[in-house]
């Protein structure tokens, strides 16, 4: 782009290495927007970067749709208002119990007769504190948070990522992981509900 400007000895602004990641994160985030009314792109350019890579790239959408999620996620589960927290939920969504039992429930009514056995205190409390910044990004797949025990998708380009898996086994893990490293002095494990 330099040398079409007449500037081929200027310094680049970042390193070598890290420029084809910067645009290639900019031309998914393009992407999304032009799937957006009204994008939000000095956040989107901000936030863009997740642990695993851009969450443009990796889930066709933006941070800012990511966040505008999340918040509803959360402030659906420090309600306690299930309603809100089904509207929050992709259908068919993944539930795998603790011992790693896989069931896909193909409707809404599915997931209301089981809602205390996918979303437990714990998985609620989780729900109820998960950031922007907490989350995992791979690509084709989505995002997720806590070892992959909450899964976000986004069904279209540009769109809101809704919970498309509840895992209760990762959850379990990711809470023990916490646990081992309070022990060992790493940091201190999030509170889970009892």
């Amino acid at each position: 782009m330099l040398a079409a400007c007449g500037a081929q000895d200027a310094p680049s602004e970042e390193p070598a290495s890290e420029a084809p990641a910067a645009t290639a994160s900019s031309d998914c985030l393009v992407l999304a927007w032009q799937e957006q009314q009204v994008p939000d792109r000095a956040f989107d350019q901000a936030h863009d970067l997740a642990e695993g890579g851009a969450i443009s790239c990796a889930t066709g959408t933006t941070a800012s749709q990511f966040e505008a999620a999340l918040a509803a996620i959360r402030a659906a589960a420090q309600s306690g208002d299930k309603s809100r927290l089904l509207q929050e939920l992709g259908i068919p969504l993944l539930y795998i119990d603790a011992r790693g039992n896989r069931r896909e429930l193909q409707r809404p009514e599915m997931v209301e007769a089981v809602f205390d056995e996918v979303f437990t205190p714990d998985a609620i409390a989780v729900l109820g504190r998960v950031k922007l910044e907490d989350l995992s990004v791979v690509a084709g797949q989505g995002a997720f948070v806590e070892l992959g025990g909450i899964w976000l998708v986004v069904d279209r380009a540009g769109g809101r990522p809704r919970i498309a898996t509840v895992n209760q086994q990762a959850l379990g893990e990711a809470a023990e992981a916490a646990r081992r490293a309070a022990a060992e002095g790493d940091t201190v494990p999030a509170p889970l509900a009892d």
